[in-house]
C-alpha cells in the first residue's frame, strides 16, 4: 500500500534535509535526474585522500527522494569512496532484486525498503547515491590524469 512508502519516518526526513545548499569549491558537482517523474538532486562533494570531508546538495525531489538525500547527507562526511559505492549498490539491488538493506551505519535505509513495490519510485529514491557515485568518479578521474601528467 502507498500509505506504507510514504510513512511518518520517511516525511519527518523528507521535511529535515540537513547540508542544503552548495560548496564554494567542492572537487567535484553532479546532478543525477529521473525523467519518469522529474526530481533531480544535484551534490557537491570534498574528499581527501578518498573520505569525504564535506558534502552539500540541492533535492528537487518527492518525499522519497528527500528522504534519501536526508539520509545520505547525514552520513556521507567520514564515508570512502568503497563504502558509498557499496551503498549505491546495497540499495539498488534492495530495491530492483528485493535484497537486504543497507547495515551498520547505513541502516536507516531501510525505511525506503517499501519503495520496492513501486517500480516508478526506484529513480527518485536512487537519485543521491547516483550522484554521489558520478562525483566520486570525476573526482578519480581527475587524480588520475593529474599523477599521469
Amino acid at each position: 500500500m502507498i500509505n506504507d512508502v510514504y510513512n511518518r519516518r520517511i516525511l519527518e526526513l523528507a521535511a529535515d534535509i540537513p547540508r542544503l545548499g552548495r560548496l564554494d569549491s567542492p572537487d567535484a558537482t553532479a546532478t543525477a535526474h529521473s525523467k519518469l517523474c522529474g526530481s533531480t538532486v544535484t551534490i557537491d562533494l570534498s574528499m581527501k585522500e578518498g573520505v569525504v570531508t564535506d558534502f552539500a546538495h540541492e533535492v528537487r525531489a518527492c518525499a522519497l527522494g528527500q528522504a534519501s538525500s536526508s539520509i545520505m547527507a547525514d552520513h556521507v562526511v567520514g564515508a570512502t569512496a568503497d563504502e558509498l559505492r557499496e551503498v549505491r549498490d546495497v540499495m539498488r539491488r534492495m530495491l530492483k532484486e528485493n535484497g537486504p538493506p543497507p547495515e551498520g551505519r547505513w541502516a536507516e535505509l531501510a525505511v525506503l525498503e517499501p519503495v520496492r513495490d513501486y517500480k516508478a519510485r526506484h529513480a527518485s529514491t536512487l537519485l543521491t547515491f547516483d550522484a554521489v557515485v558520478d562525483a566520486i568518479g570525476q573526482i578519480k578521474a581527475r587524480q588520475a590524469t593529474e599523477a599521469a601528467e
